[in-house]
């Protein structure tokens, strides 16, 4: 399944296009997701620190989803690292 990953926050500092294509298999959880994408950054960003990513969420068009849950078929998320300030 190809995943459209659309990224925010410091996700998108590390990647200027603002979205990144990963494959996945078919009926793929967002845990699944969440490791493909450790490797894809370890490989890709300099600047990518594991710690971020555990503690970001992924989201629908619908709504967050957990690490259980399957991936939506259209294969559109994205990842919502967390935010500071006011």
């Amino acid at each position: 399944m190809k995943i459209h990953l659309r990224l925010f926050g410091a996700f998108r500092e590390m990647d200027a296009a603002g979205v990144i294509g990963l494959e996945l298999p078919d009926a793929s959880a967002v845990g699944d997701l969440r490791a493909v994408l450790d490797g894809y950054a370890r490989a890709h960003w300099p600047a990518y620190r594991p710690g971020l990513l555990q503690c970001s969420a992924f989201a629908s068009e619908i709504g967050i989803l957990r690490d259980h849950e399957a991936i939506p078929a259209d294969g559109r998320m994205a990842i919502l690292p967390p935010v500071s300030g006011g």
